[in-house]
Formats: structure tokens, C-alpha cells, sequence
């Protein structure tokens, strides 16, 4: 048996050890994970940090969101619903789909 050939087995064992102790370790640190002991119910553990009021509502954190800001979207979603219709509404009448409503003939 020459030099290297139990230099390589040398290394081949400690390769291997070293990948087993590391997935050791990995699977280890499950166990030192947060074990929920704050927790108001099973998967609701959410706590304010320190200085972060528990209500934000009427707090510095309150982003104060205007209604005609928080209704665009619903009114967007809507305008999108009717173009989806017409939309539909042609093409069941034609058979043909015509992305751009302004194209859809009105007759």
C-alpha cells in the first residue's frame, strides 16, 4: 500500500464525518427553535417589540389611510368587471375577442 492511497482513505473518512457531524448539527437546531411559550393560540405568537404599541390605531405607527385612497381599488376592480363583460358579451355574439373594449362595436 503506498503513501498516498492511506492518505486518501484518511481523507475520505474524515469527509464523511464531517458531512455527518454537520447534518448532525442541522438537524439539531430544530430542537432550539421558539418553542410558543407567549403564544395567545397555536400558530398566533405575534408580539409587539418594545416600544411598538399593541394598537396601532391612534398611535404614531396609524397610517391613516384615506377612503378615496382604500376605494380606488374597488373601483378599478369594478370598471375591470364591466370590460371583462362586454368582453364576454361580444364574443358569445360573434365568436370573435376583441381585447380593446373601444373597438367593440355598440350596435
Amino acid at each position: 500500500m503506498s503513501q498516498f492511497s492511506s492518505m486518501r482513505r484518511v481523507l475520505a473518512r474524515a469527509a464523511v464525518a464531517g458531512l455527518t457531524g454537520g447534518a448532525a448539527l442541522l438537524a439539531a437546531g430544530g430542537a432550539f427553535a421558539y418553542d410558543g411559550t407567549n403564544c395567545r393560540a397555536p400558530g398566533n405568537c405575534w408580539e409587539p417589540k418594545p416600544g411598538y404599541p399593541a394598537k396601532v390605531e391612534g398611535s404614531k405607527y396609524d397610517p391613516k389611510h384615506s377612503a378615496t385612497e382604500v376605494n380606488k381599488q374597488s373601483v378599478s376592480i369594478a370598471a375591470m368587471e364591466d370590460r371583462n363583460k362586454k368582453r364576454v358579451e361580444y364574443f358569445e355574439k360573434t365568436g370573435k375577442f376583441v381585447y380593446d373594449v373601444s373597438k367593440i362595436p355598440t350596435n
